[in-house]
């Protein structure tokens, strides 16, 4: 099913690129595949998330660049919901789960969940900063860091699975793992946590509002449900949400002319749906090999077609979120669209209307609201 899903979006773009042809270009650019291939870290961050950055394409693209100005770049509605969804304006109940929420935040935030006290979900997750620290790599509780780049919290709740090789399926489950890795934040047990916990009295009071019907509620997988809850609150609607939803003007005519050239090099083959990623796995180096030693998720499955393959990340926020690729070497976007354009989709050179163009698309993917409140 997910391969003729994914061969049923192949095709989908590559007719609306016959369709939508310019029948004159002043520029002659090549496409491009749009982001960096983000990964997490297990080592280190990738236990919570970064955002890494648009993962690329199962095959070459085929056209050129859409025209470079006048008003032809309205795509039609039926292309776009074919392609894309907008965000929903919650996916948990808020008023319900308050408690929850409100000890979830306070965890999330709170370096004691570290064996030297100075480490938190936030310090490489930062609320304040699009869910990242923009560091190739983080630092954990001893300075050390991991292999991968620290993927994204935000919107991390809509995503098929967590990690970058798709170890945890949910936020609740994933939030656990960083807690007890040994280069990140540290603790040495899980009971260990608990009864640091414990010895604080407003967690035993928070833990038995939010989990009032549990007999022992202050426990270890309670911890990872009530930072789930927490992260499932922070979605970043944008402009393009906007756009998606009817409002024409919501989108520049260079942002939709990145969008156009986004559908028609076929990026939305892998870059789809609410999250546009976040929901299939795809190798780095498909058309053209990428050197790299991490084997992705293989070290989960062991299947030989996994090597080198990681979850397509989100683009939503890709232009706060660098440094990109699994171990943050991409320091730019432009450089990430290029790279992407070479390993994805075989072309050796992204000319420079296309990376800009591409750019300004994924602009309209940043938050509207971009500073989250870490109070």
């Amino acid at each position: 099913m997910k391969f003729i899903l994914l061969l049923t979006l192949f095709l989908s773009a590559q007719a609306f690129a016959q369709d939508n042809k310019p029948q004159s270009s002043s520029e002659h650019e090549n496409g491009e595949h749009g982001a960096s291939h983000g990964h997490g870290s297990g080592k280190h961050s990738d236990d919570h998330k970064h955002e890494g950055g648009g993962h690329g394409d199962d095959h070459h693209g085929h056209e050129g660049g859409m025209h470079g100005g006048g008003h032809g770049h309205k795509i039609d509605k039926t292309t776009l919901k074919q392609f894309f969804e907008p965000l929903p304006d919650a996916i948990i109940d808020a008023q319900k789960n308050a408690a929850l929420i409100k000890l979830g935040k306070k965890l999330y935030l709170d370096p004691r969940l570290s064996v030297n006290d100075q480490i938190s979900c936030n310090s490489c997750h930062s609320l304040s900063n699009f869910g990242v620290d923009n560091e190739p790599t983080s630092p954990g509780h001893e300075g050390k860091r991991g292999d991968r780049n620290s993927p994204t919290t935000m919107n991390a709740a809509l995503h098929i699975a967590q990690f970058w090789d798709g170890r945890a399926s949910t936020v609740e489950e994933q939030a656990l793992g960083p807690i007890l890795n040994a280069v990140e934040m540290g603790m040495p047990g899980a009971d260990v946590v608990v009864k640091k916990l414990t010895a604080i009295e407003e967690y035993k009071e928070l833990f038995a509002k939010a989990f009032a019907d549990e007999k022992n509620p202050l426990n270890y997988k309670n911890i990872g449900v009530a930072i789930g809850a927490f992260e499932r609150t922070l979605l970043t609607p944008s402009r393009f949400d906007d756009y998606l939803k009817g409002d024409e003007d919501a989108l520049s005519q260079k942002e939709k002319r990145g969008l156009k050239k986004f559908i028609n090099m076929g990026c939305v083959t892998c870059h789809n749906g609410v999250a546009i990623g976040g929901n299939s796995y795809k190798k780095i180096g498909i058309v053209t090999p990428y050197e790299t030693s991490d084997m992705g998720r293989y070290e989960v499955t062991k299947i030989e077609s996994d090597k080198k393959a990681f979850k397509v990340p989100s683009l939503r926020n890709i232009t706060k979120t660098a440094p990109y690729f699994h171990d943050g070497s991409v320091e730019t976007l432009d450089e990430a669209i290029q790279l992407m354009a070479k390993h994805q989709l075989g072309r050796d050179h992204a000319g420079h209307g296309m990376v800009r163009d591409i750019k300004a698309f994924l602009g309209a993917l940043t938050a509207k609201d971009a500073a989250k409140d870490t109070q």
